[in-house]
């Protein structure tokens, strides 16, 4: 007897249904006897050398911090304050709102101090900072290209001025794959200052650029639900949220069979981290097996969206095997009131940022976490309107510990003014190049064929800077 239409309907369901429950049965036994099954496997494989750090905690301090504030003390600047700036040093140079002003010196608005038995100089604003200075390296010899913030956000980001490029996040998680089983490979969180300044931060930063989007960074709200539609609306349960995606997963995969679409992919995997995560994040959220000790060592009140809380929270994302862990913390543009302005951003980073290297360091995950501490670019040692400074590019400082970083010393130098990068100047892809190296990858071979040509985070140049590895 001929099948009817509706016989041969009827039986494509059944055969797509116990096709598809058989092999989403064999996937979950296969999960459970294989947890790291849906961990994301890197590009780089095997590593190109031995790595000292195996994930990264990037505080990102949004607007330019004055590294004459922070790490760069420059007592000639103070000698010439209020006296007119060398003209040697700035004429022809590119400065931003300055441009056509009288440019006058503008000495340090707050004292420094050693710290340490390295003796780093250190603001004396920032004195926890200061009591890990054994633990760190400042750089005080960075320089950038672009001098705007939001350029300047995406050189440092993403190695390029060029939309559409790959954050180095994205790259990095690209290269090493995934040691989470339940949470993104790459995680931003934002926090802003009691300045009040609230610049954007374009989701463009933390992008995957040409590369499948399952590299992008995901944002976690630091206040409320950490990610939207987190909780399951009234009436669906685990049980019916996971089947419904285990169907549509099915779906997708037929379609993959058919198109290889990496992007397909990229939608399976993430309706499965999406599943993963309603039950992973609200654990990950939740300090109560915080030790209230731990939590005043950072000054974090969970839930606040604040610097301090953000911190911990990037803590324990390191513990959970996240690989690329990035906070923005804004309101450092001080083109006026930088004497106060810096007091209000000391009080916001100085103890968590210490509390995280020292938590670190207790739990011995220092050793292979690199942390680093900077902004987009520094801040001119000329006076705006009297009492501010503007955007710099010339030289600037960052502060980074743990990973293969060698502790307790200082790299580089500014000149006498702190204008210009002097000595063992860093550009930003001779730092990509050292980050990456840290991690076992060579820059020079991490790259990917974009319109025929290799593209990679350092362009065509950095160097490893040697000099500041164990």
């Amino acid at each position: 007897m001929k099948p009817s239409p509706e016989t041969d309907t009827l039986l494509a369901r059944r055969t797509f249904l116990s096709r598809g429950i058989a092999g989403l049965g064999l996937l979950g036994l296969n999960t459970l006897l294989n947890p790291r099954l849906f961990a994301a496997d890197g590009a780089v494989k095997p590593l190109h050398h031995p790595a000292k750090a195996k994930r990264i905690i990037f505080l990102y301090q949004a607007g330019g911090p004055s590294h004459l504030e922070t790490f760069d003390y420059k007592p000639k600047l103070a000698q010439m304050h209020g006296q007119p700036m060398p003209e040697s040093l700035t004429k022809g140079q590119q400065i931003a709102q300055l441009q056509r002003q009288k440019l006058v010196c503008f000495g340090p608005q707050h004292g420094f101090r050693k710290f340490g038995k390295s003796g780093q100089e250190i603001c004396e604003l920032f004195p926890q900072m200061g009591s890990v200075a054994d633990d760190v390296c400042i750089i005080r010899s960075l320089w950038t290209e672009q001098i705007n913030h939001d350029p300047a956000h995406t050189i440092m980001n993403t190695g390029s001025i060029i939309p559409g490029r790959p954050s180095m996040g994205s790259w990095i998680f690209y290269g090493l794959g995934s040691e989470s089983e339940d949470l993104p490979g790459f995680v931003v969180l934002l926090s802003s200052g009691l300045g009040g300044q609230m610049q954007p931060i374009a989701a463009r930063q933390w992008s995957a650029g040409l590369l499948p989007s399952r590299f992008q960074g995901v944002k976690l709200n630091s206040i409320g639900d950490p990610a939207p539609y987190i909780r399951n609306p009234a009436g669906v349960n685990a049980t019916l949220q996971r089947d419904s995606i285990r169907a549509i997963n099915q779906l997708n995969r037929i379609q993959d069979a058919t198109l290889h679409d990496s992007e397909i992919q990229t939608r399976i995997a993430q309706y499965e981290m999406a599943f993963r995560m309603q039950t992973s994040v609200p654990k990950l959220v939740d300090m109560s097996d915080e030790p209230r000790s731990v939590l005043e060592s950072y000054g974090a009140k969970p839930g606040d969206g604040s610097f301090a809380s953000n911190c911990l929270l990037a803590r324990r994302l390191a513990e959970r095997g996240v690989r690329f862990i990035q906070l923005y913390h804004r309101d450092w543009d001080h083109h006026g009131g930088l004497k106060r302005g810096m007091e209000l951003k000391a009080r916001e980073v100085d103890r968590p940022t210490a509390a995280l290297i020292s938590d670190l360091k207790q739990r011995g995950m220092l050793d292979d976490t690199l942390v680093i501490w900077g902004g987009e670019f520094g801040r001119t040692p000329m006076s705006q309107g009297g009492d501010g400074r503007d955007h710099h590019i010339k030289g600037f400082s960052y502060m980074l510990a743990g990973g293969g970083i060698k502790p307790g010393i200082t790299f580089g130098s500014t000149d006498d003014l702190g204008y210009a990068a002097e000595d063992n100047p860093v550009s930003v892809h001779d730092f990509h190049a050292t980050m990456l190296h840290l991690l076992g990858i060579d820059h020079t071979r991490l790259n990917v064929k974009f319109q025929g040509l290799d593209v990679r985070l350092t362009g065509i140049s950095g160097e490893v800077v040697k000099d500041i590895l164990t």
